[in-house]
């Protein structure tokens, strides 16, 4: 007897419908043989289902079972096979009802004494369940509440094999789960900004980079507070988006970093250490995964002693600075990871870090301050759009027992900002201004006959490129947000012009 069980898997961050047919034939060598390009991990699911049904009180069936995941040209990886293939193999032995199969979608793992162990992409495959009109979504109970996130399909929560057959059978129906925690944010950081002395341009500089979506470069000796800066910035970074937050949970799903599926989240912030390669900072590898730069997708990327990262790993950050996506090419296709996030990168002006410091000598030679600074090329540092010298706190603001503002109230002017620009980009795709284009900004940037005027001699003088002038325009609308202005003041653009002409 042939039947059909609909489960799902992803290539990259697409999710794609698989049918799991099973046939079990009435005569034959009793053997089980999977098809449709199954790797290893799926070949072994009929040992692990083999000894689930029997821990069950079901027995495989003693005849030829034929298994075929179609479409049968898609690698099929994982263990999330395992429930719809045991869910087939009782429906063609007629053990469980079948009516209800056709409207339901199945995954997860099986123990060898039936459990439902929990599985990643489970968020995308409650979308894929919602877009194809599939009623009813059978997951592991630890993937429940991130199944839930999807409207419009009912999330039947399953903790053991039997549950299931108890269910379709009739006998003991499960309750399908309803959400009612809803989206929470929570602010969470290492650090607040009342307690970091001094730095004031420092922390002006990194509020317009919240409020925009500007990637920032700070610069300094070491001790001057750099690191401590880059962790409080989280603490003021405005809240996410309902469409934002489901793009986050599908990519960290995907990823398998959301199996704990809690409710309560906040824009990722993400810090690898300058040893990552290349494939574990973009993405990549024989099966491509997401890197860090999509696992900081709508957040932070933290990259401390930038310098330190090996020169190839640096400068393959340009494309996904740009395009806001990374494109991963291999032999059996193209997959694509988005990648907006906002680059926080720290450094020191020297290998020794004294390089300017005006108490302590740099005792570096020449040779070893150009060869450090060599590691940042001129496109990558002209991709981000605020540069920051970062000096040693003066002593006397260093003792002050007076607390500086607070994040809290830094955080309320950066929403105020992000509030215009939402207004501003209704109807667009761009939603913050460091994400506009060319076009955009000449469409929507209402620039002060004085601002007009600085500008042309900046370029002349400084010999601004294109993609600088851009970037002064984009961080001056920022600014003009941050006062709640309509129109870019020749004020704004001389701020947003000190921020791209620090040395590097």
């Amino acid at each position: 007897m042939l039947s059909k069980i609909y489960s799902g898997t992803t290539i990259g961050l697409e999710e794609v419908l698989i049918e799991v047919e099973v046939d079990v034939a009435g005569h034959g060598f009793p053997t089980v043989t999977i098809v449709g390009l199954p790797t290893k991990a799926v070949d072994e699911s009929k040992e692990r289902v083999r000894a689930a049904l029997a821990n069950n009180s079901f027995d495989m069936p003693d005849s030829r079972i034929t298994i075929n995941l179609a479409p049968a040209d898609i690698p099929k990886e994982g263990a999330s096979f395992d429930l719809p293939i045991a869910v087939g193999i009782l429906a063609s032995s007629g053990m469980i009802k079948r009516e209800e199969l056709r409207s339901s979608l199945f995954t997860g793992e099986l123990s060898l004494e039936g459990k439902v162990r929990g599985v990643s992409g489970v968020i995308s495959l409650a979308h894929l369940a919602k877009k194809k009109r599939i009623k009813q979504f059978f997951v592991p109970i630890e993937n429940v509440k991130e199944a839930s996130l999807i409207d419009g399909v009912e999330i039947f929560p399953v903790s053991q094999l039997s549950d299931i057959i108890l269910h379709i059978n009739e006998e003991k129906p499960i309750e399908p789960f309803i959400n009612t925690e809803g989206f929470q944010q929570t602010v969470e950081a290492d650090f607040d900004f009342k307690d970091i002395k001094g730095q004031e341009q420092a922390k002006r500089a990194l509020e317009i980079a919240a409020a925009g979506f500007h990637n920032i470069h700070l610069t300094g000796p070491p001790g001057a507070g750099k690191t401590m800066l880059s962790r409080a910035f989280t603490s003021i970074v405005p809240p996410m988006e309902k469409s934002e937050m489901l793009e986050v949970l599908k990519i960290h799903s995907i990823a398998g970093l959301l199996m704990r599926a809690e409710r309560i989240i906040q824009r990722p912030f993400r810090n690898p250490h300058h040893t990552t390669s290349r494939i574990g900072l973009i993405g990549g590898g024989s099966k491509p995964s997401p890197g860090e730069v999509s696992l900081a997708h709508n957040g932070v990327l933290f990259l401390d002693e930038l310098p330190e990262f090996p020169r190839s790993v640096i400068e393959s950050l340009r494309q996904p600075l740009e395009d806001g996506e990374v494109r991963i090419s291999r032999a059996a296709g193209t997959l694509l990871f988005p990648s907006r996030f906002l680059l926080v990168a720290a450094s020191n002006p020297c290998p020794c870090g004294y390089l300017g410091h005006p108490k302590k000598p740099c005792r570096c030679m020449p040779g070893a301050i150009m060869a450090y600074r060599k590691k940042l090329s001129g496109p990558l540092l002209d991709r981000i759009d605020l540069h920051i010298m970062v000096p040693p706190v003066e002593r006397e603001k260093l003792i002050d027992l007076k607390d500086g503002e607070s994040s809290a109230e830094v955080r309320a002017r950066v929403i105020r900002a992000k509030k215009q620009q939402t207004g501003r980009f209704r109807g667009t795709p761009v939603s913050t201004n460091g994400q506009m284009k060319p076009t955009d900004i000449k469409k929507l940037c209402k620039l002060e006959d004085k601002a007009i005027v600085l500008l042309k001699e900046a370029i002349s003088r400084f010999s601004l490129s294109a993609r600088s002038y851009f970037k002064i325009i984009k961080i001056a609308q920022t600014i003009s947000d941050l006062e709640e202005k309509e129109q870019i003041s020749a004020l704004s653009v001389a701020e947003a012009l000190q921020y791209r002409l620090t040395e590097h």
